[in-house]
């Protein structure tokens, strides 16, 4: 990634310390408030919310992330401070100025289209107008890949030439497909990063020509993975996990069982609804191969997880391993929603969505195509392209756990040199962006 590189040797490169779990939304909302877990509460990429009975990954609403955000702090320094998000999560209801974010469709008959949502919402159309529509069905799923990054890249770029704001932040997740689909040593996630460093060249290049402090850093660092662990699988043997049925399908039922897992790459919560049976269901967790760790109360503490959204329990995997978030015993007992890219209602992440069904991918597309015919005929349509326990052995790459070596973790490049340090926490993100902010009229945070 030589254009990358470039930003180093003109100013510096330092070790990023992440934080548990070292997953999206939690990294990155540690970066904009300078808290870990146990206090800003974005616990992971999703969480059991208690109030509701009800399992939700990738909500979208600011609200949800306790604490000072940047944005404000630079405001109390620099009233009149403008800001541009695009795509960092939860940028829904942030007090930003530019907002762009994924954002399908939902039909009332149940198709979905892409799109983005847009604040203020004349930008939709200015973006949409000069780059075509919100390339989601390459942000994520089968055909996840380069297109909604150069995308991403360049809406990014034309907000900070069009509307010059003094801060600029913009999530590009190409790295995230090819390195869990084939493992970080894989020359395939080589590839990958050639083809980005790629796409992020006429944004360096526009953010030298406007004289733009540069800031380049990630959230994790993707190791090789080898082993799916059914955390939910193992519970529901043991009598902890209970799941209800209907049209022959089994749904997980967190309103009766005795303790779940939200699985989250190689983290997961799992929650206990009666205190007496902590200590029982911890025992259980231990004992299953690719747990490498089982946080009580203490190790929740120790860790920056102390949270009430957290689980009782909080899993760690080996470093080979990652979790599922499968319950069911018979793949003929699955939801429908198992085999399609399902963010929203799968009650866990799910990796094997990065893969037409490696049991038969040529079945998976022709499935696909079929679906995408009855989609443009108005009819109802199951994309039903996700491999099940196939899907989950195909997976070989993951994160979520602190890096065991600072070669396997994050890293942070920046092109101002008096900013220069050997390595910064992730709670020192947001103190770094406004000390470049006070020594730059602006910074473009890729």
């Amino acid at each position: 990634m030589p254009r990358l590189r470039a930003i180093a040797d003109v100013g510096f490169q330092a070790e990023l310390g992440t934080v548990l779990p070292a997953v999206t939304c939690s990294v990155q909302s540690t970066f904009l408030t300078g808290a870990p877990p146990s206090e800003h509460g974005v616990v992971g990429n999703g969480w059991y919310f208690r109030d509701l009975g009800e399992v939700l990954l990738w909500r979208q609403h600011n609200a949800l992330v306790g604490g000072e955000k940047l944005w404000d702090a630079a405001r109390r320094e620099r009233p009149g401070f403008t800001v541009a998000n695009v795509c960092w999560w939860y940028a829904m209801g942030a007090d930003v100025d530019w907002t762009v974010t994924p954002r399908p469709i939902y039909h009332a008959d149940g198709r979905k289209d892409p799109d983005c949502y847009t604040d203020p919402p004349e930008l939709h159309d200015e973006l949409t107008s000069r780059l075509g529509e919100f390339p989601l069905f390459t942000y994520w799923g089968p055909g996840a890949g380069i297109a909604s990054s150069a995308w991403i890249c360049a809406a990014t770029q034309h907000i900070m030439t069009t509307h010059r704001p003094d801060l600029t932040l913009a999530y590009v997740p190409h790295l995230d497909y090819d390195l869990q689909r084939y493992g970080a040593s894989d020359p395939r996630s080589a590839a990958a990063a050639a083809k980005l460093d790629g796409v992020l060249a006429p944004l360096l290049d526009t953010a030298r020509e406007l004289g733009t402090t540069v800031t380049v850093l990630s959230e994790y660092g993707i190791t090789d993975v080898s082993r799916p662990v059914d955390v939910n699988r193992t519970l529901r043997a043991e009598g902890l996990l209970r799941v209800h049925t209907q049209a022959g399908m089994e749904y997980l039922d967190p309103w009766t069982s005795r303790a779940f897992a939200v699985a989250d790459h190689q983290v997961a919560h799992v929650y206990v609804r009666d205190p007496a049976d902590i200590a029982a269901v911890a025992k259980v967790c231990a004992a299953l191969p690719g747990v490498a760790e089982v946080l009580d109360a203490e190790g929740k503490a120790a860790h920056g997880l102390d949270h009430p959204r957290s689980g009782e329990l909080v899993l760690l995997a080996d470093p080979d391993a990652w979790f599922t978030y499968y319950y069911w015993l018979d793949d003929e007992r699955a939801p429908d929603f198992a085999r399609a890219v399902e963010i929203h209602r799968k009650p866990g992440y799910d990796p094997a969505e990065l893969f037409f069904d490696p049991a038969d991918p040529s079945a998976a597309k022709r499935r696909a195509a079929v679906a995408l015919v009855r989609k443009k005929a108005g009819m109802r349509y199951l994309m039903s392209v996700v491999g099940l326990d196939a899907g989950a052995r195909a997976v070989r790459g993951s994160h979520g756990l602190l890096p065991r070596d600072p070669e396997d973790g994050p890293v942070l490049l920046c092109s101002d040199p008096a900013l220069a340090r050997d390595r910064i926490a992730a709670t020192e993100v947001k103190d770094f962006l406004l000390a470049a902010m006070r020594t730059d009229a602006g910074q473009a945070t890729p």
